[in-house]
Order: structure tokens, then sequence, then C-alpha cells
């Protein structure tokens, strides 16, 4: 189980209010490599946003958008009366998460628009056929 324990000593889980990084952004990236790094398991449940938040030193709010930001990108699932968990294929999701978003940032230090990706990655994808 994801404990607070785990999430208090984890080196993972450091939120700087300092940084440039939305505050929700952080907690979502925090999550995402714990799942990346094994220590939220598929069908593991989390914390509540509340106690997350808690632990994180942020608004609950805060914390309640990255786990539905984390729930957009099929990371998370939420079920009523089971709470938050890590989905069945996370971990393969998140890696194709972070390649996605490493292409998307060599993309823009080249100066391409989203549009200009999109069609990259169906110029491709017509190819791979």
């Amino acid at each position: 189980m994801w404990t607070q324990l785990r999430m208090t000593t984890g080196p993972n889980l450091k939120i700087d209010p300092s940084s440039s990084v939305a505050l929700h952004e952080q907690v979502a990236a925090a999550i995402r490599r714990a799942i990346a790094d094994g220590e939220a398991n598929p069908g593991e449940r989390l914390p509540p946003a509340r106690d997350l938040a808690a632990v994180l030193g942020v608004n609950p709010t805060t914390a309640l958008r990255a786990l539905r930001a984390l729930r957009d990108e099929g990371l998370l699932e939420f079920r009523r009366g089971r709470g938050v968990t890590v989905a069945g294929d996370a971990t393969r999701k998140n890696e194709l998460m972070q390649k996605a978003n490493e292409f998307i940032a060599t993309g823009r230090k080249l100066g391409y628009h989203t549009d200009e990706l999109l069609q990259v990655i169906s110029t491709l994808s017509l190819h791979s056929e």
C-alpha cells in the first residue's frame, strides 16, 4: 500500500512552491515518477486528495487537480467507494506520456507548433502501417 509514510519519506514527493512550475503539475509529476519507479503499483490505492495535500503542504484543490489530470491521462482510476487507484496499465501509459512529452519539448525547441507536431505524428503513423 502506498502509505503516507512512504509519501513523506520518498525523495520524489517534494514540492517547491518557489518553482515556476504550477503546484498541481509538480504534484502530478511526483505521482508519475512514483508510478514509473514502482513505488505506486497498478491496483494500489492512493491517499485521498486532502491527505495527499496535507503531506505535500498544498491546498486540497491543488492535489485534486493533479489527481484529475492523471486520471485524464489514464494513469489513475477514480472509483466510488474505492477511492483513487493506480490504473492497471499505468506503467505503460506513463512511459508513453513521458516519450510524448519529450517529443513535444524537442519539437518546441526546434520551433514547431502543435499542428506541425501532429502532422509529423500523422506522417509517421501512415508510414508505419
